[in-house]
């Protein structure tokens, strides 16, 4: 104990027995009041003026030092610096109490210098993020595992510190427990794979669109971890999915339907059977009303009359002769109105074709791509283009088929 300490209490009559003991006592609450004190001016007035500093900075990547807490987990480092500093001073000769508290803050250095490398590492992984996701590099991934090591390596640290043996010491008796690390780590480990092949083979990144439907997750990626993948679902739900579930089974990724700038659209117009007939003269002629029929109907009335020609066959032959029909014209009409859509996207596939034929009458599937990927406009286009076919058909002589409902058998 510092004799000047023992020389005050001696003075302030404290008995000689007792001595030792109130020295300690009181060493000990000079320097926990110093700590004290040192905290508070450094937390409230160095932090703080920082702070202020960075705030008024036109650098924003600074700011993420604030975020992140960097300057506060340095400030509660300070205390237990000022202990071990300034024992051997104040504190002589160390009791078991001493010591006890000299390892314990020992070990809240460590504890509190690796939570200031976790947060250096968010601070980085937040500056290079967006690099990162344009690169597909698994930097969550990777940041996790730094984290996990230095972690790793504070907790060895403290725990040589209670047993008082060197780190040393404690690692070489790691290497029998290899196999039960593996076991607890196993997770861990599965994921860094995963994600390492995730960016190599650049499957997936944070922003993507993906449906994993034995998860129920169908939804935007928000973030790629060491053990989980978090995705929010359209109704705002977030479904976590194992990180090696993504290379162990399948799953569907919208991405480069957004990077082509093209969603497509397959649905199909059932036609019922009963309606598709031969047309008229007098009807071709009312259909090149419809503008983008006029160049069909031209081309095909001299395609007939050629093929006539040809085969020695009256052109009013109605069992020989060839003929239009209300289907074939009906589909040469939807061809037209798509190419001619704005929001049809005039490089992609576009094409209309009938199907075999059902118990819901002539499937004419529409097979096109939309120019606007975004999903609420992506509706409404496709609503638009139905509504208008489904209008159009009875201008062609055609029935779209549906099952009978109350209101047909009441017209019996």
């Amino acid at each position: 104990m510092n004799p000047k300490i023992l020389e005050w209490l001696a003075n302030q009559g404290v008995p000689e027995h007792y001595l030792a003991y109130a020295g300690e006592f009181t060493g000990l609450f000079i320097i926990m009041v110093i700590a004290y004190i040192t905290y508070l001016f450094t937390n409230y007035r160095i932090i703080t003026l920082i702070t202020r500093l960075i705030t008024r900075s036109q650098n924003k990547a600074d700011d993420l030092l604030i975020q992140h807490k960097i300057f506060s987990r340095l400030a509660r480092i300070i205390p237990p610096i000022i202990f071990l500093a300034l024992s051997p001073v104040i504190l002589l000769e160390q009791g078991t109490i001493i010591k006890l508290l000299t390892v314990v803050a020992k070990i809240v250095i460590v504890l509190q210098v690796a939570r200031i490398v976790s947060a250096l590492m968010d601070v980085i992984q937040s500056i290079y993020q967006p690099k990162a996701k344009t690169k597909y590099l698994p930097l969550n991934a990777s940041i996790q595992v730094l984290k996990l090591l230095v972690y790793l390596v504070a907790t060895i640290l403290a725990i040589s510190y209670l047993l008082d043996r060197s780190p040393i010491y404690l690692l070489s008796g790691l290497g029998a427990l290899t196999a039960v690390l593996l076991l607890i780590f196993q997770d861990t480990i599965k994921g860094l794979v995963a994600s390492i092949q995730i960016s190599a083979n650049r499957m997936v990144a944070p922003g993507d669109w993906v449906e994993l439907p034995q998860y129920g997750a169908d939804g935007d990626v928000l973030e790629i971890g060491l053990n989980t993948v978090k995705i929010q679902n359209f109704d705002r739900t977030v479904t976590t999915v194992p990180t090696y579930a993504l290379v162990s089974g399948s799953f569907r990724n919208w991405r480069d339907m957004f990077n082509a700038g093209g969603r497509r659209i397959k649905r199909s117009i059932n036609v019922d059977v009963t309606s598709i007939k031969f047309y008229q003269l007098e009807e071709i002629e009312g259909l090149k009303d419809i503008h983008l029929l006029k160049p069909y109907l031209e081309q095909k009335q001299q395609d007939i009359s050629s093929s006539s020609l040809a085969s020695g066959i009256d052109e009013n032959d109605k069992v020989n002769a060839r003929q239009l029909t209300n289907i074939g014209t009906f589909r040469a009409y939807i061809e037209a109105y798509l190419n001619a859509h704005p929001k049809v996207h005039p490089q992609m596939t576009c094409m209309v074709r009938q199907l075999a034929t059902k118990t819901t009458g002539v499937p004419l599937e529409l097979y096109f791509f939309t120019n606007d990927t975004n999903w609420a406009n992506y509706e409404g286009i496709q609503a638009d283009i139905f509504d208008h076919l489904y209008a159009m058909a009875q201008h062609f002589g055609l029935r779209i088929f549906q099952h009978p409902s109350g209101y047909d058998w009441r017209q019996q």
